[in-house]
């Protein structure tokens, strides 16, 4: 087996790199692509049964610190599709995101990972709880998946208002 600063050295630039395309992605304007909108809102409600799934066995108190931060992410979700600069340019349609909420969101979610990874590879994995028994990351987690849902689906309404709208080229 390696040893922790190994695995941490290893891991390090992997989630680095993560960080920095999510925060470009929050920042830039982008190509919006109906699969991409379609799939988060498939992907976050399975994420969130599987985590749901877990807590109840291992601290049901946690499943509700997820319940309550999926309305806030909503909320904050729907906020940001509101200030979002959306265009189409021809047949392509092109979104920026309100960067600030965003960011907000995406930070929140990476210092709390950040955390979590500290206590694993710092303090021990064995000296703290499973991923899904901690309350405050479960309501973190939940404002994160609130807020990709709610912000999906606002970019398939403006989709699809948009296509009933748009011109039809002779």
């Amino acid at each position: 087996m390696l040893p922790t600063p190994v695995v941490a050295a290893v891991l390090a630039p992997l989630v680095l790199w993560r960080m920095y395309s999510r925060i470009k992605r929050l920042t830039t304007r982008q190509r919006s692509k109906t699969w991409r909108h379609r799939t988060t809102l498939v992907f976050f409600p399975i994420l969130l049964l599987v985590l749901a799934a877990f807590s109840i066995r291992t601290n049901p108190f946690a499943l509700a610190g997820l319940a309550a931060g999926l309305p806030v992410g909503a909320v904050l979700g729907r906020i940001a599709i509101g200030k979002t600069r959306f265009e189409q340019v021809g047949a392509d349609f092109f979104f920026t995101p309100h960067a600030p909420i965003g960011l907000g969101v995406a930070l929140l979610f990476m210092t709390r990972m950040a955390w979590r990874g500290y206590e694993f590879f710092v303090l021990g994995s064995l000296a703290h709880h499973e991923f899904v028994s901690s309350p405050l990351t479960l309501v973190i987690f939940g404002v994160l998946a609130g807020y990709y849902m709610s912000y999906a689906f606002g970019l398939l309404s403006w989709r699809k208002r948009t296509a009933s709208v748009s011109p039809v080229s002779p």
